[in-house]
């Protein structure tokens, strides 16, 4: 795949325009040679020849979305000024743009007034929310399903609060009945929704466990940081839209504008309903917060230094492309749903391969038929080697029985997981490179002796 070079004229050209801004000032020596710059970066460009393809549409197998152009230009203008959004005194621009950018997602999910900032990525979005959360409710401890993200739990740990795995039903959803029963003490104060797992695209039932924990006086986080963006999508399931409906009810949300939202890593951003919890991130500093009466980034954030350059790249993608039913970036994600449904019934209609749930979302999860839960995985593992060698980039994914089973694909169960293959149908191009994408899978089995006629290995 050739890289559009064209990108760095327009970098040129938006440099020549920031330098105008500092003209006045007096010129310092430039760099005296740029050959050994040059080697570097050559000898760098040719050590990245060993990565996946992630920019191409053959690669389908992690959540890596290439950014837009213009958060790539934009991320990096900003570098040749270094902004740091902790205080004005670093970025006094660059924060402008962040609340501007922030404003921008909190109305994307119904909420005008808000609290809410970058932050390195869902990790550390979801950290806040929970930190947040243990200082509302003290002592009580944090529940999310069995599929939510792993770092829940390790999160919660940290925080020394008591976490709670809630089951999942057969969908991969949070299980009602279960979480009710969770909830009945008392001693749950929080309860983690996620919608849109990263093991299987899951969205979590979000109208019911909002009233479930409303009459228990439960805090309700939304993990969105992988599925956020798809409250904008006009081709969702009536069950899944329904849970996205309402996300403006939960307390506080995390979303990660560096999956879908195409900004570079790491771009993530943590969203508060009440914007008095601000009172939980009160500090002093002796020489930060000085140079304006204005709020600055950092006393609302548990990160100190951060990359303006970040939030002056989501600026510039939202600026490009608004956060709107029917526009650009929201056929984008359309695009991709199309495409991961159009994975899932192919793959329903060939007997090699067992897929598990109808994707909510754009990620697609299957399994190999066998006799064997082991032999299935073993399977699974060279199917993904022979794609890769067509160039075709899937990922594996250990999955719990009780996903698999209901499913018909292993007769006997020698292991209470199986390794399943699993696609993130996440770009646009995808709908319209699926032909060339089942090509190279069927191609791919034939390859390890997968039988398209009986099924499972021949």
């Amino acid at each position: 795949m050739s890289f559009d070079r064209r990108e760095v004229a327009l970098l040129d050209e938006a440099l020549a325009k920031l330098a105008e801004g500092f003209a006045d000032l007096p010129e310092t020596s430039a760099l005296a040679d740029l050959e050994p710059v040059r080697a570097v970066l050559l000898e760098a460009a040719q050590r990245l020849h060993d990565n996946y393809p992630y920019q191409h549409p053959l690669y389908i197998g992690q959540m890596l979305k290439p950014p837009h152009p213009v958060a790539r230009l934009a991320y990096a203008l900003a570098l040749w000024l270094n902004p740091n959004n902790h205080a004005l005194d670093g970025g006094r621009a660059s924060s402008a743009m962040e609340k501007e950018a922030i404003a921008a997602l909190a109305r994307m999910f119904g909420w005008e007034e808000h609290l809410g900032h970058l932050t390195s990525g869902g990790t550390l979005a979801n950290f806040e929310a929970l930190w947040v959360a243990r200082e509302l409710a003290p002592g009580r401890a944090i529940a999310a399903s069995a599929q939510a993200h792993y770092t829940h739990a390790r999160l919660s740990s940290v925080l020394e609060a008591t976490f709670r795995e809630v089951p999942v039903d057969s969908s991969g959803r949070m299980d009602l009945s279960a979480l009710e029963d969770a909830i009945a003490g008392g001693e749950i104060g929080t309860v983690v929704a996620t919608l849109g797992t990263t093991p299987a695209g899951a969205v979590d039932p979000l109208a019911e466990i909002l009233e479930l924990c409303r009459a228990r006086d439960v805090r309700v986080h939304v993990d969105a940081a992988y599925g956020g963006y798809f409250v904008l999508a006009g081709n969702l399931r009536a069950d899944t839209a329904a849970a996205f409906a309402c996300i403006h009810e939960a307390d506080s949300i995390a979303i990660d504008p560096h999956k879908h939202g195409l900004q570079p890593y790491g771009c993530g951003c943590v969203l508060f309903r009440d914007p008095g919890v601000g009172r939980f991130y009160r500090h002093a500093s002796p020489y930060t917060y000085f140079s304006s009466g204005d709020l600055h980034l950092g006393e609302i954030s548990l990160e100190c230094s951060r990359p303006g350059a970040a939030a002056v790249a989501l600026w510039a993608t939202q600026r490009l492309l608004p956060l709107e039913r029917g526009g650009e970036l929201a056929r984008g994600l359309e695009a991709g749903r199309a495409a991961a449904l159009a994975l899932f019934l192919a793959l329903d209609e060939d007997r090699r391969f067992t897929p598990l749930l109808l994707p909510e979302l754009d990620i697609v999860v299957w399994a190999i038929p066998a006799q064997r839960a082991s032999d299935s995985s073993e399977q699974a593992r060279r199917l993904f080697a022979a794609a890769a060698a067509r160039d075709l980039h899937l990922a594996l994914a250990s999955t719990p029985r009780a996903l698999v089973e209901p499913c018909g694909a292993i007769a006997e169960w020698d292991d209470e997981s199986v390794v399943c293959l699993r696609a993130c149908v996440m770009k646009p191009a995808h709908r319209d490179w699926m032909p060339e994408i089942l090509s190279r899978l069927d191609l791919a089995a034939g390859d390890i002796g997968i039988d398209a006629a009986m099924g499972g290995a021949a």
